[in-house]
Parts: structure tokens; sequence; C-alpha cells
């Protein structure tokens, strides 16, 4: 069997708030049993076939700088009208629009 991802590592100043985010964004929960904020459905992880790309929220000391973004995640979308209906969404919990060169990509 080939491997897969099964976790997207995100740096964070706040670990627990965007896990938050993510959870909230996702419709999953989030919980940090230690040092670290994991993202992923209800009912937790189930190793080793987790049913989706998790979330795992690590704190760091430093802030991002300028020149490095620390992740960038795309979402799938049905339709135009359900992507704007996303992005109203993911902006009421906090994300900003950023233009990272993906041109006429929606």
């Amino acid at each position: 069997m080939a491997p897969r991802p099964v976790q997207v590592n995100i740096k964070a100043l706040d670990d627990s708030a965007v896990g938050r985010f993510w959870a909230e964004a996702l419709g999953w929960s989030a919980y940090s049993p230690g040092v670290t904020t994991y993202v992923g459905p209800v009912g937790g992880l189930v190793w080793p076939d987790p049913v989706a790309v998790c979330v795992d929220v690590v704190a760091v000391p430093e802030p991002k700088t300028t020149t490095k973004n620390r992740v960038h995640l795309d979402l799938a979308t049905t339709s135009a009208a359900h992507q704007a209906e996303l992005v109203a969404r993911l902006q009421a919990l906090g994300a900003t629009p950023a233009d990272v060169g993906q041109r006429d990509v929606p």
C-alpha cells in the first residue's frame, strides 16, 4: 500500500485560536491534549486509516515572517455560488483574502 498524507502541520503563535478557527471552518472538533491542538472529524483520528487529512497546530514562539507563509490550504467548492458562500463564512470567522499568485484560478 502506498503512503498517503494524514495530517497537515500548522505552526502558530496561538495554537488554540488557530485550531478553533479550522475546527469551525471545517465543521470538525479541536482538542488540546498537550502542547499541540488537533483538529479533525468528531470522534478523533482512526489509525491507521483516518477518514480525512486532519490538522495538527503547534505553538511556536516567533511570529510568521513576511517572506514565508507557514501553510496554504486549498478548499474544494462545487460551484461559484458555493465558493462565494464559503469565502464569506471564512471571512466572518476572521480569515483574510490573500493573493498567492493563483492568477485566474478561483
